[in-house]
């Protein structure tokens, strides 16, 4: 939110404080925060650029990881038996207006049921594509 007030004042103002409304307020009143003393640093160390990348990149490998383990609709809904039976769905039947459940269970699978009409239906118009 405040891109040029250090990480390290901001979070010694509000371990001070215990407000981020008054940290907030002291930042746009003032301008900048006090900054924290060497003290703060034997508690919370700084922070390197070195660490943040090899941080960001490990997050970004493991996000890519975990879309190689779903990486299709079908297999994320295992919908994989209804694809093999090449189960057709009707234009009446897709989406429509659900009827409310008495309990949570029968809507989640009233959800998931509409959920994989609506992904067969799709596969279904792009099966009749033609590709050049």
């Amino acid at each position: 939110m405040f891109p040029d007030i250090p990480v390290d004042n901001v979070r010694y103002d509000l371990l001070r404080t215990g407000s981020v409304e008054l940290t907030s307020n002291k930042i746009l009143e003032r301008g900048f925060l006090d900054a924290p003393p060497p003290a703060y640093y034997t508690l919370f160390p700084r922070d390197t650029v070195a660490n943040r990348a090899s941080t960001a990149t490990a997050t970004t490998t493991a996000r890519a990881a975990d879309k190689k383990t779903n990486e299709t609709l079908i297999s994320r809904y295992n919908l994989q038996e209804r694809v093999a039976k090449e189960e057709t769905i009707q234009e009446d039947q897709i989406g429509g207006k659900a009827v409310w459940e008495d309990n949570a269970e029968k809507r989640e699978a009233s959800l998931k049921e509409r959920k994989a009409q609506m992904i067969l239906a799709a596969r279904q118009c792009v099966s009749h594509i033609p590709f050049f």
